[in-house]
């Protein structure tokens, strides 16, 4: 970042908040306390009315910009919840974007609302499980496919299958991407397999922008996840689970499409929508001990099925 750029963020960051540490402003930008000195120094010579204490921090003159936006206290309290579930349940990349946004979002409040949102924060904590804990992705990854799709060109990368950790290259035109289940998406038309491909970030072992722009009219974001994951085709599954040992289930239930729970007697029935049945069987496995499967056949087949194939392994 150039000094002019820096110079402009610091400002923006002195417009968010009542008062800033010299050294929070060091540690945002990774330089010293006398750069902030000085960065500040100019600012007040080009007329911007800083006010600053020796071992305070500083301020800006009540009044120097008005806002072009006001926002109510619900809306301000509605962004610091969203910073934190982005910057907990989304990537480092997004995070970092989001966080450079929220400055410029802080810097248009009110007095009042900057002083509920410092005094909130510590209120308010978005917790990340263990099975969210994901491979982190390049930060400018995103930023490049973005860029890519804006301009309609071509990028190169090289990918590496999920099952069986095949590296290949392909060239690929993005149509965009989207978020689902702790993980980005890249979509877009695979040259190499002639058809559409859904492609993990994380996954992504190199990327670059081509220099063709592609002419090929695709069709939206929206009508291919309508089509690939909206109107998959469901199937019923319907379990009983003894009711004192329900709470082994746990949450993994919704993932695995719970639509309804009906209580009998000592046993729950649980009514799943479930697109694969393969998947739903090997989610049965896990509460075999506590539950029986009432409908379709095919799970009873597999469940079977799965339950020999792992007495062999034991028995091997």
């Amino acid at each position: 970042m150039n000094r002019i750029d820096r110079l402009t963020a610091i400002l923006i960051q002195l417009q968010g908040r009542r008062l800033v540490k010299a050294q929070d402003i060091a540690d945002r930008f990774d330089i010293s306390l006398r750069t902030v000195y000085r960065d500040v120094k100019a600012l007040e010579e080009s007329g911007v009315p800083v006010i600053g204490e020796a071992g305070v921090g500083y301020s800006l003159m009540e009044g120097y910009r008005l806002p072009p936006v006001m926002f109510t206290r619900e809306e301000a309290m509605a962004f610091l919840t969203a910073e934190k579930l982005v910057a907990k349940l989304t990537d480092a990349g997004n995070s970092e974007h989001y966080r450079a946004a929220m400055y410029k979002v802080r810097a248009v409040l009110r007095s009042a609302e900057k002083d509920l949102l410092e005094n909130i924060d510590d209120h308010i904590e978005v917790l990340k499980t263990a099975r969210m804990a994901h491979a982190q992705i390049d930060k400018h990854s995103q930023q490049l496919i973005l860029e890519s799709i804006a301009g309609r060109r071509l990028l190169q990368l090289v990918y590496k299958a999920g099952y069986t950790e095949e590296k290949t290259e392909r060239k690929v035109e993005p149509m965009g991407i989207f978020y689902l289940d702790g993980y980005w998406h890249l979509v877009g038309w695979c040259r190499m397999r002639n058809d559409y491909r859904d492609f993990r970030l994380d996954r992504i072992l190199s990327i670059k922008p081509g220099t063709e722009q592609f002419r090929q009219q695709h069709p939206s974001l929206q009508s291919y996840l309508e089509k690939m994951y909206y109107n998959y085709p469901l199937t019923e599954m319907v379990i009983r689970v003894r009711a004192n040992s329900l709470r082994y289930v746990g949450e993994q239930k919704y993932y695995m499409g719970l639509v309804k729970e009906e209580i009998e007697a000592d046993f729950t029935r649980m009514v799943f929508m479930s697109p694969s049945l393969e998947g739903f069987a090997r989610f049965f496995l896990t509460i075999g001990d506590i539950a029986s499967i009432e409908k379709p056949a095919a799970l009873k087949e597999r469940v079977i099925a799965l339950q020999k194939i792992i007495a062999a392994n034991l028995n091997a």
